[in-house]
């Protein structure tokens, strides 16, 4: 009671403001008529959120986790009071991306204080119920920011944030102080400069890539030129800075790099199916967007419970990785029956595969980062829960720009008809048919195989998980 309210709270704050501003967005939009802006609200957090991962890593092995997690929850304080009071989208950009300096600390740090505070036994518990706390953030997020800003306005979505901080920064205060040996901090500025390119070009081409647009496809090649320049540049100059920001050295252990390229298997896999089921239940079922919704929360619920029972699990046997493999081999097999018998099923038996399939999911965050934390050791702890939260990050937008890629690519060689149709069918929804928008039968069977082939996807990233739970060295702390 002591440690864990403490932990779970700056959590669950960093998380929430990832999502809680997307049902804001069309009210921002229309208070400053910049609307071709406002996806440049949620970017700009995820961007400054993954930058700043590996820092406060850094920081808090070199000058105390507790310290810098006070740091991050000023900066989010001050930050959020900016957000509220911005007259423009260019100005909102701004403060959210100093925000997302702070949420990023708040995200890491928190995964970090778990290490310093438990036994290692005991960590994929409590990892447990932050991997918990997020997925609830995450569902909370869009429902709190509708609420607010029809009832108070957009800018309470910001303010909301002041008072839950001020509780989290009093219960920040309750942690023990620890006088444990420390990392020496020496700068690396050029390291942190060439990350920030790297990061801020590749996400860029990902949202470029997700457009699906022809137009956009050489801009979208020069940014990730870009970012394959950077990448190398920063490996160069990470093996030769004494004090590296990205600890190259740590990512070669096999433990380590297996576990993070895991997360980038889960966060592709789950954000994928986050964010193309709906359309899929859109456009070959004709749901409501309620209905949409409430098919998403046993997926929700599932990995929530999974989470948790995977730590109870982990700490009563030692066992790790053994319950990934498994989870991600079931939840493998879910995506298959997916692909092959989607169209043709309920929205309820949707509704239970996404359950079954939460619960199978569930199993890899918490193993994860207890992996990496016991591989890197306790020095070490800021860098290893910052490598997975950044390869979490690239994971969900590498993903889901391919996923988008393979939807939109396969309908576009079958019949550009169909991609035509397509995306009337995304605009118009369930008045489709009002608007008099008529899909040929032929049509209407290749977009359900376009998301045949979408399901198999997904599959691909969760196979590729298994394989990576099943080499990994680390199966029993």
């Amino acid at each position: 009671m002591v440690v864990f309210p403490s932990i779970m709270l700056p959590m669950f704050l960093a998380v929430v403001d990832q999502t809680i501003v997307a049902t804001a967005l069309p009210a921002i939009a229309g208070a400053t008529g910049q609307i071709e802006r406002a996806p440049w609200i949620v970017i700009s957090y995820l961007i400054a959120a993954t930058v700043a991962a590996p820092l406060y890593g850094r920081l808090g092995d070199s000058f105390g986790r507790r310290r810098m997690l006070e740091v991050a929850l000023v900066v989010f304080i001050v930050s959020s009071l900016l957000c509220a009071a911005s007259p423009t989208v260019e100005m909102l950009t701004l403060a959210r991306v100093l925000q997302g300096l702070g949420g990023g600390g708040l995200m890491t740090l928190s995964q970090a204080l778990v290490g310093e505070s438990v036994p290692p036994r005991e960590r994929a518990r409590y990892q447990g119920w932050l991997a918990a706390v997020a997925v609830t953030a995450n569902s909370f997020g869009p429902v709190a920011g509708g609420f607010l800003t029809e009832h108070f306005g957009w800018q309470s979505i910001f303010l909301v944030n002041l008072p839950i901080s001020l509780v989290a920064l009093v219960l920040v205060r309750r942690l023990p102080a620890r006088k444990a040996e420390r990392v020496e901090w020496q700068s690396d500025p050029a390291g942190l400069i060439l990350f920030a390119v790297f990061v801020t070009t590749t996400l860029l081409s990902l949202e470029q890539v997700q457009r699906a647009n022809i137009a956009a496809l050489p801009f979208a090649a020069a940014l990730f030129a870009a970012a394959a320049l950077s990448l190398v540049l920063l490996i160069a100059q990470e093996r030769r800075a004494p004090s590296p920001l990205i600890p190259l050295a740590l990512l070669r252990q096999p433990a380590i790099w297996r576990s993070d390229a895991m997360a980038v298997c889960h966060g592709a896999a789950l954000v994928s199916l986050i964010t193309f089921l709906p359309v899929f239940l859109g456009v070959v079922h004709g749901a409501s967007p309620s209905t949409m919704g409430l098919v998403l929360v046993p997926l929700t619920i599932g990995i929530g419970v999974g989470s948790l029972l995977t730590g109870r699990m982990v700490a009563r046997t030692g066992f790790t990785t053994v319950f990934p493999s498994a989870g991600l081999a079931l939840a493998t097999i879910n995506l298959v029956v997916l692909a092959v018998w989607a169209p043709e099923m309920t929205v309820r038996a949707l509704g239970a595969m996404m359950l079954w399939n939460g619960l199978c999911m569930g199993t890899v965050m918490g193993v994860v980062q207890v992996t990496v934390q016991s591989a890197a050791g306790p020095l070490r702890l800021g860098e290893a829960a910052a490598s997975v939260q950044f390869s979490r990050s690239i994971g969900a937008g590498l993903g889901t720009a391919l996923v988008a890629t393979v939807l939109f690519g396969y309908l576009a060689v079958r019949d550009p008809e169909a991609m035509r149709l397509f995306g009337a069918l995304i605009h118009h929804g369930r008045d489709a048919a009002a608007a008099g928008i008529a899909v040929p039968t032929a049509i209407q069977a290749e977009i359900k195989n376009a998301f045949r082939v979408v399901f198999a996807a997904i599959a691909c990233f969760t196979t590729a998980g298994v394989v990576l739970a099943l080499t990994n060295p680390l199966r029993r702390i």
